[in-house]
């Protein structure tokens, strides 16, 4: 009888959940319009890419600097 009430509990837990949920996206959520995802968008790109050059100029930068100091490791 007792696991019958919890999972009854339980199951009234997850629907409250459920419906708590879908009320927040629903009623109390801010979407972004379209040109405010268009910038982000934009700026995550050209954050990553900018990026990725700073890591490939590092990689040639550090690789030229240890074949030069220690060159017994790439013969």
């Amino acid at each position: 009888m007792a696991a019958e009430a919890v999972a009854v509990s339980r199951w009234h837990q997850i629907v409250s959940f459920l419906r708590d949920s879908y009320h927040e996206i629903r009623d109390k959520t801010t979407w972004p319009d379209w040109p405010q995802v268009r910038q982000a968008s934009l700026a995550i790109a050209v954050f990553v890419l900018l990026i990725r050059l700073f890591i490939t100029i590092l990689d040639a930068l550090l690789s030229g600097l240890l074949i030069k100091l220690i060159p017994s490791l790439f013969r």
